[in-house]
């Protein structure tokens, strides 16, 4: 790891959301069941679409494969907001006015429906309206941006286009939308979640779903061999945890972005900020009991690919550091987005051979009211048989021209990091550091040794259960990543995301191994 920076941050990730909000657990499945509807993943998509659905007297069941509310949803920036990149004139151009009308209402929708299950339940989760502001410092960005807020006028959006925004920084344009919102996602949810219990819904944690049997009913089989007999499954495990049908992991890929926590000698603005160019920069604010947070996020690149993860951190530090005089970093953490072809959504029925399994998935870096819109959608879907939004965030919609050339570029690199992974490579021949992970050929296989703060080796296959990639060390947050589909697994070998539903095997022969190091000169 390189040498540390001013305000350098030292310890493991951690995410305000999580550290500032407890929840009760729920219980691990320990008998077969039958509910009206399965959903697969507890996070925002699932414990909303549960809420919605067993709101309407039916039976459901929420099987989630670690803690609930804790992956995705507990490691996000809360910005509830239809401003998506600069996406409106997009669509329009590429897909139709038609879908961009659906998608900018769906999400529109979503930000009021936040609001009403709030004020309907009671539920304190620091809901605030903020404007949305999407900033360029580039000229080449100038003629989009104007494009862009002619384009989200014309669908109703209030839209705005400016020459100089509400921080202390020079732009050469800017879009804002107004009646956008932030929030404590888990504040809002976890209230839901024990709604769903009233409701005569259920929640069962660390109860992860590995297969899935298609006969007369639906039957979902957990990691303790237990059964599930449902009349619709809803997959909402953020990467689908089911390959059966679809190719969904051919269509989708993983990126990861990280965010600080900082507090700051200067008082923040107010405002949603994000920029239009890369390197990617995000910024909102957070009242918290200890005083305002404000956290910056970007750094996007796919999982298991890219530099040293920490020196991530680094850069959005260097960042800070010229808006802010940065008083502490309490906080900071990593998050895994689920990126399509076409930056839009899949919402609804897996495939048209499986009309009553139905997927949630993709939502980009814009999970919080796609989230919210998918379960109204879902709602929609599974008691009418239709929505107003189903085109959009069809799984099956037509591919555009841009996003057939996304498809070939993505695959191409899956197949790279595939044919890569395997071949051999030359041992480093300096010593395993402490708290280093590193991959090492060993009697023609490659295994993943990590020595931890005690000297002590954690040794695993880094073999993906998945598809077969071979993982990549993860320095920032200790884990071994797929560079082709986005699995991620701790230095011991749990799995801590999908789509792999398989833990990697633990090395056995650790004495040979060490005995193998040692000779290597590599402890």
């Amino acid at each position: 790891m390189s040498p540390r920076k001013e305000n350098a941050i030292y310890t493991l990730p951690s995410s305000y959301w999580i550290e500032s909000m407890t929840q009760k657990g729920y219980p691990t499945l320990q008998n077969d069941m039958k509910v009206d509807i399965a959903i697969i993943g507890g996070g925002i998509s699932g414990i909303s679409a549960a809420y919605l659905l067993s709101q309407q007297g039916i039976k459901v069941a929420v099987i989630e494969a670690r803690e609930i509310l804790q992956s995705t949803t507990g490691h996000t920036t809360a910005k509830i907001t239809s401003q998506h990149g600069l996406i409106y004139h997009k669509i329009i151009n590429q897909l139709s006015k038609e879908l961009a009308e659906q998608y900018a209402a769906a999400n529109e929708t979503a930000i009021h429906m936040i609001k009403k299950l709030a004020k309907e339940n009671q539920i304190e989760c620091d809901y605030t309206p903020q404007s949305a502001y999407i900033y360029t410092l580039q000229d080449k960005y100038i003629e989009k941006i104007q494009e862009e807020v002619k384009a989200a006028e014309s669908l109703g959006i209030q839209a705005s286009y400016l020459d100089k925004i509400p921080l202390d920084y020079p732009v050469k344009a800017a879009i804002r939308f107004d009646g956008q919102a932030q929030f404590h996602p888990r504040k809002f949810l976890i209230p839901l979640a024990e709604k769903i219990i009233k409701n005569g819904g259920q929640i069962y944690e660390h109860s992860r779903i590995t297969n899935l049997e298609e006969k007369d009913t639906l039957t979902l089989i957990t990691n303790q061999n237990k059964k599930i007999q449902a009349d619709k499954i809803i997959i909402a495990s953020h990467y689908p945890c089911l390959n059966k049908s679809g190719f969904y992991f051919s269509k989708i890929y993983s990126e990861r972005s990280y965010v600080i926590a900082l507090k700051a000698k200067q008082q923040y603005p107010g405002g949603m900020y994000i920029t239009a160019e890369d390197p990617g920069r995000s910024l909102r604010n957070q009242k918290t009991k200890n005083g305002d947070l404000i956290l910056i996020s970007g750094e996007h690149h796919k999982t298991g690919q890219g530099e040293d993860t920490s020196l991530h951190y680094e850069k959005l530090i260097d960042f800070a550091n010229k808006l802010y005089t940065v008083e502490d970093i309490p906080y900071h953490w990593s998050t895994e987005d689920c990126m399509t072809l076409d930056n839009l959504p899949y919402v609804g029925q897996l495939t048209s051979k499986n009309p009553n399994i139905y997927v949630t998935t993709g939502f980009g870096k814009w999970g919080m009211t796609n989230s919210i819109a998918s379960a109204i959608l879902l709602k929609s879907l599974i008691l009418d048989g239709k929505s107003p939004w189903e085109d959009v965030y069809s799984p099956t919609r037509k591919i555009s021209a841009s996003s057939i050339g996304t498809f070939i570029s993505q695959n191409s690199n899956v197949a790279k990091n595939f044919v890569e992974g395997k071949l051999s490579s030359k041992q480093k021949d300096i010593q395993l550091e402490i708290e280093e992970g590193r991959i090492i050929d060993w009697e023609g296989q490659k295994i993943g040794v990590y020595k931890d703060r005690q000297g002590k080796l954690h040794i695993v296959d880094t073999t993906c259960t998945h598809m077969g990639c071979e993982l990549k060390w993860n320095s920032a947050e200790k884990t071994w990543d797929c560079p082709c589909h986005g699995s991620r697994f701790t230095y011991d070998g749990d799995i801590l995301k999908g789509p792999a539903v398989d833990s990697i095997s633990v090395q056995k022969d650790i004495d040979k191994i060490k005995d193998f190091l040692d000779k290597e000169g590599l402890l």
